[in-house]
């Protein structure tokens, strides 16, 4: 295993990112390059170059009037608490100018798909199995198990990141790319949430490619736009979600095969989203509330450390135990009206004995448990043993112990 950096604080962060934001700022002061707007309509134009009188359809093709206009609203709102809260630094400038930048090419870019090729719309999908849960409760390690089996289909990094298909299909490569870049800049995120481009991955970055809130928060302090999204209908965005689920599927001969589904922003939608797949099956992740919010606190920390420089830790826990209560009340209130099968996974019952947990988890489904699925989960436990995500307990433990008040 590579050495890593010590990460003494939840806010720490690699020198990478000072050296880049004296290195930017000098750049646009001297006018070598422009500084980034987070106007929308110039994040529009920048993304629609290419696209030239195909713009038009391409933003409106497969989708609604409503959903057409909730992606304009959203994007009006979130540029606005971008640029009077976040206050970004100058590389976070540049992340969220290539982020949204991103968000807006590929919707054109799937809209002009669909134009092309409407049957992907028509694609008639497996019931999905959902993982739902706080983040760092260990849905991560679930999803991996479930969609370790055969019989079940699952996400790339690659696809989540890049999400509109290719021809050819560049997308592990690009996927590959971006994380090599990613670990620069941030050494430890591979402690916090293992990645590969091949590997299996939630679709956090589907979402976030409807502007749902999710994402964004996580990495900006952005909470007029946190309340301007928790109060509007999502129906939108998992409209959008479905689509892309059912091109993706196509286009990977996968559509018979269950996906395994994981977003812990899912919780805060539930409802809408189980609307959305109705013959779908739950697993639920359940974790002691405390250490959920101590996990995700070191996560969202690291994140917004790169890319602000006045991060208030206390800010960070006191909007995230917020967060954790509204996701936990909507979950609940969603699992109350659900008649659908559902299994719960204790967090620490997985640590004790995985085999026994997703056996029961199975049955609970009403889902074969084949050997050719045990031996496969066997082979996702086994190589994780290494990975670098078990030294984020001990930055944790570190953490707990600088915070403590001497006695």
């Amino acid at each position: 295993m590579t050495s890593l950096p010590i990460r003494s604080h939840p806010l720490d962060r690699a020198p990478i990112v000072d050296r880049s934001n004296g290195w930017l700022q000098h750049a646009w002061d001297r006018g070598w390059l422009p500084a980034p707007s987070l106007q929308p309509e110039e994040l529009w134009d920048a993304a629609a170059k290419g696209f030239g009188d195909r713009a038009e359809e391409a933003e409106i093709a497969g989708r609604s009037p409503e959903d057409v206009a909730d992606f304009r609203l959203r994007l009006e709102n979130l540029c606005n608490a971008i640029m009077t809260e976040a206050d970004l630094n100058p590389m976070g400038q540049a992340m969220a100018w290539g982020q949204l930048v991103r968000v807006i090419r590929n919707r054109l870019r799937f809209g002009a798909l669909w134009a092309q090729r409407p049957e992907l719309l028509a694609t008639k999908l497996a019931p999905p199995i959902i993982v739902i849960g706080h983040m760092r409760s260990g849905t991560t390690r679930i999803h991996k198990l479930l969609a370790a089996d055969p019989a079940h289909s699952a996400t790339r990094y690659c696809d989540a990141s890049h999400p509109v298909p290719s021809f050819p299909d560049m997308r592990r490569l690009k996927g590959a790319f971006d994380l090599m870049m990613l670990r620069r800049i941030n050494p430890w995120i591979d402690t916090i949430h293992p990645m590969a481009s091949g590997e299996v991955e939630e679709e956090l970055g589907w979402l976030a490619a409807a502007l749902n809130h999710s994402i964004y928060e996580s990495q900006w302090r952005i909470p007029s736009y946190s309340a301007f999204s928790e109060a509007r209908d999502p129906a939108p965005i998992y409209r959008e979600f479905a689509r892309m689920l059912k091109t993706d599927a196509a286009h990977r001969g996968l559509a018979a095969h269950p996906r395994v589904l994981k977003v812990p922003a899912f919780s805060e939608d539930l409802s809408t989203l189980l609307a959305q797949f109705p013959d779908a099956r739950i697993v639920l992740a359940e974790r002691e509330p405390e250490a959920v919010l101590r996990s995700a606190v070191s996560l969202v920390a690291n994140q917004m450390a790169i890319q602000c420089d006045s991060c208030d830790l206390g800010w960070i826990e006191s909007e995230w135990r917020r967060k954790l209560d509204l996701r936990e009340a909507r979950m609940g209130a969603a699992l109350s009206e659900w008649e659908g099968p559902v299994a719960r996974l204790n967090f620490d019952d997985l640590n004790a004995d995985w085999e026994r947990e997703i056996r029961r988890t199975y049955r609970e489904l009403g889902m074969p448990f084949t050997r050719e699925a045990l031996m496969a989960m066997r082979r996702e436990m086994s190589g994780s043993e290494s990975g670098q995500h078990r030294a984020h307990s001990q930055q944790l433990a570190h953490f707990a112990s600088i915070a403590a008040p001497a006695g």
